[in-house]
């Protein structure tokens, strides 16, 4: 939103001396910069607006307007094939989207999600100079493509640092909103680290400066004019910008488009868990003194984890000699390390630090595929109270292990229903109690006994599995405080 031209002026006449302009000169003196004019100049040439074709056997469906509140990739939208009519080289338009130059031969840096479906790009400079390309790489887990164009000596940006960047940094966004080739917004960045379950890896810059449907792939550069991060989605309620942009880190886009220039694909190391968010309680109650990690949900059979050892319920502390602080940080961390080279994993388990040797596979093609929920009845005629907790429990059987959907047959309680504080805490039907203050829990018989001797001032740490979930700790504490 403009400020106040008093602002403006009340800034200017406080100022004696003209400040050094932003630029590539640089690191940022402290004073607010007048003008971003030796920056854009560098940049703008780099920029491209890319039109993604496609021919009619290959055309993406039309996805119609966007909800009235979402998070949305914000390429222009799809154009209806139907409503296009019969062109004579039967392309079909995808939409409009941005791009930038990140090697002088000829390499474009965009968004998946702008190249799509395309099976060629129409590539336009500010210069007026124009490039039709089929040499399209794409990485869909972290929205990155590249787009090669036969060219040389072409004006090209260097790729910034965005874990060195902090909020309140200036940034520029630069790219072809509403096809509007070479336009520039500039603003702050407004927060780091953002992640919104759109791609299967994301690690967001978030930033105020003005982004609107078109901006999709274009740059978003810091005052020296380096790329930190690839404009990517929006949050707003109309479909046009209202503040908050996001980018995908420089950091991250670097790394796949390195990969993707140089062998085409990304190869990603595997290490064969499925991991949750760890509570500071739960972590407290456990013994880790710095409260955080990554719970393993559940170990792939017959992957690497499980070869080298690691089981359900420990908590990943480490990783190739690097501490892992949460649940989210751990699979790009092991994404990054190359398939076939093994690597240190400490865990954290009944109070003790374990180090396992852990050889790394390449990441299977449906990784990261959703797994199908089941809701069977459950009968509780024969359950046992667990009063103090409000959960009703029976023996967990190999037959409700078959009827739940469970891979393997273990020894439990299994949860029938629930009420107050067991409810509160996860403890739905279908969920397994394995462990109550760290003692394994065998039957229903023996969950009522642990349960009972238990102190929920203290609070009663549960660990639980469940058919689709895999496994996950809870604490269940009096509301007494």
């Amino acid at each position: 939103m403009p400020l106040p031209i008093g602002f403006f002026w009340d800034q200017l006449t406080q100022v004696k001396a003209p400040p050094t302009p932003a630029g590539p000169a640089g690191p940022a003196t402290g004073r607010e910069p007048i003008t971003f004019r030796d920056v854009v100049k560098k940049v703008l040439p780099a920029v491209v607006s890319i039109e993604p074709q496609a021919h009619r056997a290959a055309a993406r469906p039309f996805r119609g307007g966007a909800p009235a509140d979402l998070f949305r990739r914000f390429g222009m939208p799809n154009l209806n094939p139907e409503d296009l009519g019969d062109e004579p080289s039967g392309a079909v338009r995808l939409g409009t989207g941005s791009g930038f130059v990140v090697d002088p031969s000829g390499v474009i840096v965009t968004n998946y999600h702008v190249v799509q479906g395309a099976d060629q790009v129409e590539v336009r400079f500010k210069d007026g100079r124009k490039f039709v390309s089929k040499d399209i790489k794409a990485d869909p887990n972290t929205d990155i493509a590249i787009v090669r164009i036969q060219a040389k000596d072409l004006p090209y940006l260097e790729w910034g640092d965005s874990a060195a960047t902090e909020i309140g940094d200036r940034v520029l966004a630069v790219g072809a909103p509403f096809g509007l080739a070479g336009s520039v917004t500039h603003g702050i960045v407004s927060g780091k680290g953002r992640s919104l379950n759109l791609n299967t890896y994301e690690d967001y810059v978030q930033t105020d400066a003005a982004i609107n449907p078109g901006n999709s792939g274009g740059p978003l550069v810091n005052v020296e004019g380096k790329v930190v991060g690839v404009n990517s989605v929006i949050k707003s309620r109309s479909g046009g910008f209202q503040g908050v942009g996001l980018a995908v880190s420089s950091d991250m886009a670097r790394q796949v488009a390195t990969a993707l220039i140089k062998n085409g694909a990304v190869k990603r190391g595997f290490l064969g868990v499925r991991v949750g968010d760890l509570d500071p309680a739960v972590a407290e109650r456990m013994g880790l003194k710095d409260k955080a990690g990554a719970l393993v949900a559940e170990v792939v059979p017959d992957g690497p984890a499980a070869k080298a050892g690691l089981k359900d319920g420990d908590v990943i502390t480490g990783l190739a000699g690097k501490p892992v602080k949460s649940a989210a940080e751990l699979p790009w961390a092991v994404a990054t390390l190359q398939p076939g080279k093994p690597v240190d994993v400490t865990v954290f388990r009944d109070g003790q630090a374990h180090t396992y040797k852990v050889t790394l596979a390449e990441q299977p093609p449906d990784f990261g595929a959703a797994r199908a929920s089941a809701k069977p009845a459950i009968s509780d005629a024969d359950a046992v109270h667990l009063e103090k907790i409000g959960a009703w429990v029976t023996d967990f059987t190999a037959d409700r292990a078959d009827q739940l959907g469970f891979r393997d047959h273990f020894k439990g309680a299994l949860v029938t229903r629930s009420e107050g504080l067991g409810a509160l805490a996860g403890l739905r039907p279908g969920v397994v109690i394995t462990k109550v203050d760290d003692k394994p829990t065998g039957s229903a018989k023996e969950a009522a006994d642990q349960v009972g001797k238990g102190s929920l001032e203290k609070g009663i740490l549960m660990q639980i599995r469940s058919a689709h979930g895999g496994t996950a700790m809870v604490m269940i504490r009096s509301n007494t405080d």
